[in-house]
Order: structure tokens, then C-alpha cells, then sequence
């Protein structure tokens, strides 16, 4: 008689926004026992209705107790530190849960948190991934894991169920460095894209006809295509805010200075957020005024 396939670990998602509610449904799919908890309860029990196997949680303890992964995925990192003070107590020590840290915090920000982790004896990789709403919900997320591969092993249940590929890139603060070059690639691909519709429209030319040369060809790239659609459309659905990404490159900067193209692009996200506009997908980017010049 064949042995019974092992039950899905559970796990505890903190964070019930755009990905981390993404992630929760996709994790509950896959038939894992999904405590959703968020630091405003309303958005949690949104996020849960509805999904397979989620459950909102508004007691953190209650999120955490039993988990075999504790995911955050939270906006920035004094969030992640600030949720982390209050639930690193009740992990249990190195023998509890594995903290999976997947917010997009950079690299300062995720030693000071492998810090606190290290100080409570918690098992903790640093996780952002490559990837956004859609993504996590069909489970073809890129993670980009820093930590002891151990520990990565003991999650990799369900970084597999939420992602096709899983780069191990360091035991520190890699995954968070190049996180944020993957972010600014994005975001400039995407800037990129919307000028060159608006060339297409200032020589006259049908941006359509532009997409259809680059889909399926050498110089086609998904991702830029599907923000093109949405330029195209002039409706803004968010997958990857554009405060978000905003947030990322002013991370990345440092409080400095970008290279190259990346701080005019850097601006046009600041002007598109000054003008109420920083939820919408970063493909916004179309219509800042930098791109109709």
C-alpha cells in the first residue's frame, strides 16, 4: 500500500495587499491551511472571501501559531520590522516556522531585519520575488532567496507552489540588492515602451502595428507587451502600482542619485504619484508628461 502525499504545510501570509493576497488565494488552490492576517482586519477578510482554503485572522498569534512558513509581504521595511517585533516572539526559536521575508525592502533594510530574526533564533530567508498579481496567482513567480540552503529547503514547499523558478543568490543581502536592479529594469522597460508608442503616434504611425511586430519576435517581451496593452487602452488596472515602484527606486537610489536613464524615469513616477495617480499600474507612466514631449 502506498504512503499518503504529506498535507501542504501550513502557512501565515501577513500582508492582505495586491501580491500578498494574491500569493494567499494561489497557496490556498494548492490546498494549503492559509491564515491571511493584516494589520487593518477589513482587508484581510476581503482578500479571504471567497478564496479557497484562506481564512482571515485578525490575532497575529492566531496567524502564526502552527505554521510551517511565515510569509510577509508588506509595502516597506519599518512595516516588516514594526509586524515583526510582534510576532518574532511567538516563532518558537529556530525549530519554529521559517520566516520568508518577501517584501521589497533593500538591502539595508533586510540585514536589520535578518538581525532581529537572528537575535529571536528565527529561521529567516530573505525572499522578494520577480513577478506580480498575475504571476502569483498561476504560480510563476521568479524568488530571488538569500539564506542558509537548509532553511530554503525547508520552505521550498511552498515557495514551489507560488513560484516556476527559485534562485538561491547569496546568504545575506543579494536577494534584496538585485530585487530592486530587477525593479528598476522593469520600470525603465516600461517608460521605454510608453515613448516609443508616443513616437509611433507623433510620425504617424498606428501604435498598434508596433505591438504586433515585437509579439513573437526576437524583440518581443512579454511584459512590456501587456503594459502596452494597457497604454493602449488608457485603463490602468494595478499589477505593479506605481508608488511601488517609485518606492523601489528611491530605495535604490539611496539617497542619491540614479544612473543613466533611470532618474528621469525616477521623476516621472514622482509626478505621476504628486498627481494622484501613484495606485494605478506603473503603466501609467504613458500618460506622464515627459512621455507626450
Amino acid at each position: 500500500m502506498s504512503e499518503a502525499a504529506p498535507s501542504p504545510a501550513p502557512v501565515a501570509v501577513l500582508g492582505a495587499g495586491l501580491l500578498g493576497a494574491a500569493m494567499a488565494a494561489r497557496l490556498g488552490e494548492q490546498g494549503h491551511d492559509v491564515r491571511l492576517w493584516n494589520r487593518s482586519p477589513e482587508r484581510a477578510a476581503q482578500a479571504a472571501d471567497g478564496a479557497d482554503g484562506v481564512r482571515a485572522v485578525a490575532d497575529l498569534a492566531e496567524a502564526v501559531d502552527g505554521a510551517a512558513v511565515v510569509l510577509t509581504v508588506l509595502r516597506d521595511g519599518d512595516a516588516v520590522a514594526d509586524v515583526a517585533v510582534r510576532f518574532l516572539p511567538l516563532l518558537g526559536g529556530g525549530d519554529g516556522p521559517v520566516w520568508v521575508q518577501a517584501s521589497t525592502v533593500g538591502p539595508r533594510a533586510a540585514g536589520e531585519l535578518r538581525a532581529q530574526a537572528d537575535a529571536a533564533g528565527a529561521a529567516f530567508l530573505d525572499a522578494p520575488v520577480s513577478g506580480s498579481t498575475d504571476p502569483a496567482r498561476r504560480g510563476a513567480l521568479t524568488w530571488l532567496v538569500a539564506g542558509d540552503a537548509a532553511v530554503l529547503d525547508r520552505a521550498r514547499p511552498v515557495l514551489d507552489d507560488l513560484g516556476q523558478r527559485v534562485q538561491h543568490v547569496g546568504g545575506a543581502e543579494e536577494a534584496s540588492a538585485l530585487k530592486l536592479v530587477v525593479n528598476a529594469w522593469m520600470t525603465g522597460a516600461t517608460a521605454v515602451m510608453a515613448d516609443a508608442l508616443a513616437l509611433a503616434e507623433r510620425l504617424g504611425t498606428d501604435p498598434g502595428a508596433l505591438r504586433e511586430v515585437l509579439d513573437g519576435g526576437p524583440l518581443g517581451m512579454p511584459y512590456a507587451l501587456g503594459k502596452a496593452a494597457m497604454m493602449t487602452s488608457g485603463e490602468y488596472p494595478a499589477g505593479f502600482p506605481a508608488e511601488l515602484a517609485l518606492k523601489d527606486l528611491d530605495l535604490a537610489a539611496d539617497g542619491g542619485a540614479l544612473p543613466g536613464a533611470l532618474e528621469p524615469v525616477r521623476e516621472r513616477l514622482r509626478a505621476v504619484a504628486d498627481g494622484g495617480r501613484g495606485r494605478e499600474d506603473v503603466a501609467v507612466l504613458a500618460e506622464a508628461p515627459a512621455a507626450q514631449e
